[in-house]
């Protein structure tokens, strides 16, 4: 038999695995095969692939140094550097802000999120007349490889949106780094992030409003990371 969790009223407010019941001594066989399937959807997204027909843009296809999954999960330098002829596809040019999208650890993310996010962005940077260079799409990408794609283009400003570390409810979360004056050798510190964009995570209205918030602080103050405070939800309360 199996005997329900006092707790389970709970479970309305977080997706995390709480009050799963119990038979005897033992999880329900339900709640384990729940936790195997959350298992495997994290998994695949771990080792899943972006799809290149996904984005309606004219788009700059880039690689890591990594040159295939396996090394990238072995050696998350390598997919912070790109690869040489990678790095000769691009050229400076005098956009303000560099968009960049990065498989990750969940190219799920960003297939299924960045298009939506970025639907709600764009028009909000074409009305302040905030230029865009040309999309860039990495494979095997770390966070990183946007300072060096940001430096090559020239750009005051990049905006890395790159599929996160996949959780067990949450294997298709996409997150937002932001960096000013983009190049080698700068570390988290000098980012902002917005993470868990998803539709039950942080919506993509929402996450494009809160980029176009720190968008506009940062060319305003020539600054981004931790002296750069993301005030947007004080600013609509």
């Amino acid at each position: 038999m199996i005997i329900a969790d006092p707790w389970h009223g709970l479970k309305a407010f977080t997706a995390a695995r709480i009050a799963l019941g119990r038979t005897g001594t033992a999880i329900p066989m339900q709640e384990v095969l729940r936790f195997k399937l959350a298992h495997a959807h994290a998994r695949d997204a771990v080792h899943s692939s972006l799809d290149i027909t996904a984005f309606p843009w004219e788009i700059n296809l880039l690689h890591s140094n990594a040159a295939d999954r396996a090394e990238y999960l072995q050696r998350p330098d390598k997919g912070r550097q790109l690869q040489e002829s990678s790095r000769l596809s691009l050229t400076p040019g005098h956009a303000d802000i560099g968009i960049i999208l990065v498989d990750g650890l969940s190219a799920t993310a960003v297939n299924h999120h960045a298009v939506p996010v970025l639907a709600y962005l764009f028009p909000m940077l074409q009305a302040k007349k905030i230029s865009c260079a040309r999309i860039q799409l990495v494979q095997q990408g770390r966070v990183a490889i946007g300072d060096e794609i940001g430096e090559l283009l020239g750009v005051k400003l990049v905006l890395v949106l790159i599929g996160e570390r996949p959780g067990l409810t949450s294997p298709d979360s996409l997150g937002a780094y932001l960096t000013w004056q983009p190049r080698p050798g700068l570390t988290d510190e000098a980012r902002n992030c917005i993470s868990n964009i998803r539709p039950e995570g942080l919506p993509y209205q929402l996450a494009a409003e809160k980029m176009f918030y720190l968008i506009n602080e940062a060319l305003r103050l020539h600054l981004t990371g931790v002296m750069l405070k993301d005030n947007y939800s004080l600013r609509i309360s």
